[in-house]
């Protein structure tokens, strides 16, 4: 049996790590913020019913990565409040295009992603002057 881990700055790593290939990530974030939004909504609206699909497309979306993507088992099994902080941490760092520094100093290195894991800028389009034709 493994030693536990015994501190979240030495998880962080190890977290990034278990989620080295940028799919896994991106199946991360997408299932967290399907959650998000559905837990968001439950609240919103008061309705309770939309709870169990909030947690089970965040844990959903997370565990698929890991059994049939990354293959391996998922931090959550072993840390879970470190795991859902993590998952929440680097959501947060993918979508504001941070992450990269974090997944070097962990040791992950992607070698074909050019996205680094996380959000590219996307091009927000000059606005023209559009002249009004008065007829």
């Amino acid at each position: 049996m493994t030693e536990r881990i015994p501190t979240y700055a030495e998880f962080w790593p190890f977290y990034l790590r278990e989620h080295a290939l940028p799919s896994t990530r991106w199946l991360h974030f997408l299932g967290t913020s399907l959650g998000v939004l559905t837990a968001g909504a439950a609240v919103a609206t008061g309705n309770a019913s939309l709870i169990l699909p909030a947690v089970v497309s965040g844990y959903g979306f997370a565990w698929v990565s890991h059994f049939f993507v990354e293959k391996n088992r998922p931090a959550s099994f072993k840390y879970p409040l470190w795991s859902l902080v993590s998952d929440f941490r680097m959501a947060g760092l993918m979508l504001l295009g941070r992450l990269d520094k974090h997944l070097a100093r962990a040791g992950v290195r992607d070698e074909d992603d050019q996205s680094g894991g996380h959000l590219q800028p996307v091009p927000i389009p000059v606005r023209t002057q559009h002249r009004r034709h008065d007829r």
